[in-house]
């Protein structure tokens, strides 16, 4: 019956509470009498136990142990049988309740350390996810100051002018800090301000994104790659 049993099988098994609703508590209690025999006739001691002494034991544990597993119950018989535990020729329903009283506490101390180790090992992840984080907001930031409106009135040359400084730094024309300062300047300029006092008419506005246009097309063919 206990082949194969181990504490995490016994924690995954179903509990006491949940046989009860299941099978019945008379069925869940007559289950509980067979392990006991089963561990009491394991043992070659003279004094042993008798069915009315394992039946209220049965009851007990039925009673007190209902959010554990019989698996559990059955896991304690068998650690105590193979460990070399000493019963002196002898074997009452004490000694018996003893042995799974010392099991589920040394289950309730490896309950405790699993959730500890789990607790800080999620601590661990979470400060290794933040520092991930950390190491990429920057460059979140910056991809985000980057961003023009669509609706911004020079958005084609402020883009454009962008993907030049982004040309020169990927060539090696410029370095990183005269690429962050040119970046810096076309975000400042895309920082529009309020001007009720002026604001260019649809052809005057034409004509200017016609120059800035042309002239960053002019700066793109000086930096083009040479074609292979």
């Amino acid at each position: 019956m206990s082949f194969g049993l181990t504490k995490q099988v016994a924690l995954a098994a179903p509990k006491i509470f949940q046989l009860n609703s299941r099978l019945g508590e008379q069925a869940v209690v007559k289950l509980l009498v067979a392990v006991l025999r089963a561990f009491v006739d394991s043992l070659r001691v003279k004094d042993k136990p008798d069915a009315t002494d394992l039946m209220e034991l049965a009851e007990t544990l039925a009673q007190t142990y209902t959010h554990d597993s019989i698996k559990d119950i059955m896991l304690a018989l068998k650690e105590a049988r193979t460990s070399g535990h000493n019963f002196f020729q002898a074997l009452d329903i004490s000694t018996v309740f003893a042995i799974i009283i010392r099991y589920f506490e040394a289950k309730a101390h490896y309950l405790e350390q699993r959730h500890l180790d789990r607790k800080a090992n999620g601590a661990s992840q979470q400060a290794t996810d933040v520092k991930l984080l950390g190491d990429a907001a920057p460059r979140m930031l910056e991809n985000v100051a980057q961003q023009i409106d669509d609706d911004h009135p020079n958005a084609a040359a402020l883009r454009e002018k962008l993907s030049i400084t982004n040309a020169k730094a990927r060539r090696g024309l410029i370095t990183p800090q005269q690429a962050q300062q040119q970046r810096a300047e076309v975000r400042k300029a895309t920082q529009r301000k309020a001007r009720p006092d002026w604001k260019a008419n649809p052809e005057a506005q034409r004509l200017i994104d016609q120059r800035h246009a042309a002239e960053n097309r002019q700066l793109m063919d000086q930096y083009r790659p040479p074609s292979q």
